[in-house]
């Protein structure tokens, strides 16, 4: 795979020495992600890419968005705080995609919560690297105490957005309000660091699965957004499995 890339790069007819750059950055992220990640974010590319160019008529806003989206997870999958700049960038992409097809809750959520939420994990992701290794996050465990905090919260959020989306005719309302309580519950535990982010944004992704093939029924070039979050979904479910690995390695040197 690594010798494919070399082999584009150099038939570019670039310069001896961007050819070594470049050369030394493909092997850098060759070596930092296994080769199970590199295939995953591979065919994740690749069919974003085909399901774009094939129902999307090369909307390049969408295109863009699962691009930074994809990879945004597959650095955090990684515990990489970089997964956070690139969700803030999603973030806004997305609201504006939501924005065209009336999916008000959607870009109230993503603009007025998970990109904020998104700032303030890349404060707290910064903040508490895993030992000396700062491209690598402190896995966190909270307490039943807080999580009961946090369903009451979730809950309280939910409510609330459920008359805002509810005001402004939101499309397929109930789905859209479920939506917003994953969302919120996946925010906040990227925030406190714990395993159960990336299987939070999983159950996200069946929600929006399901908003996204509504879309799709009316509007076929929103298949390739529908085709983009079940993407997400394996890529999420593939983090959940990475941070339970990631939270036993650091956790071993402790028992």
């Amino acid at each position: 795979m690594q010798i494919a890339f070399v082999h584009i790069i150099r038939s570019l007819k670039m310069c001896d020495e961007c050819i070594f750059i470049v050369e030394e950055k493909m092997k850098r992220i060759a070596a930092y992600f296994s080769k199970t990640e590199l295939a995953l974010w591979l065919g994740s590319v690749s069919l974003i890419t085909v399901s774009s160019v094939v129902f999307h008529g090369g909307d390049l806003l969408s295109f863009a968005a699962s691009l930074i989206g994809v990879t945004s997870l597959i650095f955090a999958a990684k515990g990489n705080p970089f997964a956070q700049v690139l969700m803030i960038v999603f973030s806004l992409m997305y609201g504006i995609i939501s924005y065209g097809f009336a999916y008000y809750g959607e870009m109230v959520t993503y603009l007025g919560m998970t990109m904020p939420m998104a700032v303030i994990s890349l404060i707290s992701w910064l903040k508490n690297p895993s030992g000396e290794n700062t491209s690598e996050v402190k896995v966190n465990r909270i307490s039943r105490s807080e999580t009961v905090f946090l369903a009451i919260l979730t809950a309280a959020v939910t409510a609330v957005f459920y008359f805002v989306l509810r005001s402004l005719q939101t499309e397929n309302l109930i789905v859209s309000t479920f939506s917003v309580a994953t969302s919120f519950a996946a925010a906040y535990l990227t925030f406190r660091r714990t395993i159960y982010f990336p299987l939070a944004y999983a159950f996200n992704d069946v929600v929006l699965i399901v908003l996204w093939a509504f879309a799709a029924f009316e509007d076929i070039k929103y298949l390739s957004v529908l085709i983009c979050f079940i993407v997400f979904l394996v890529n999420d479910l593939y983090g959940f499995i990475s941070w339970r690995k990631m939270q036993h390695r650091q956790e071993l040197p402790a028992v």
